[in-house]
């Protein structure tokens, strides 16, 4: 039974850094590009990173330079650094394995990251 397990989201305000967390179970991870994703009220879902098994990473461009996609293979966890934050980056983030763009398993239950002052 796949889990995904999102944490590390909350209020922080314009400029301010968050890093989310997500362990995995019931895949194996090692193997599996991961990918944190972000769905804003009213959007669509979107990948704004990902991370291959050997450690390249691929940002959205509304991100780059910003956001630092990394794991941990030894304890299935895949980490999203966010800097400089934007009101814009509100959103609920999600982690999935990603195929392509395509997330592979069921959603976990994301956590909310707001942008405020």
């Amino acid at each position: 039974q796949v889990q995904l397990v999102e944490s590390g989201g909350g209020l922080v305000q314009p400029g301010g850094s968050l890093r989310l967390s997500c362990a995995a179970s019931g895949i194996i991870f090692r193997i599996r590009v991961m990918g944190w994703y972000r769905q804003a009220p009213g959007k669509q879902r979107e990948l704004v990173a990902a991370i291959t098994p050997g450690g390249t990473t691929t940002y959205a461009d509304s991100v780059k330079g910003r956001f630092t996609i990394s794991r941990d293979n030894a304890k299935n966890t895949v980490y999203l650094q966010m800097n400089s934050l934007k009101p814009e980056d509100t959103a609920v983030y999600y982690c999935n394995a990603v195929d392509g763009t395509s997330p592979l398993y069921s959603w976990g239950q994301g956590t909310q990251v707001t942008v405020s002052s």
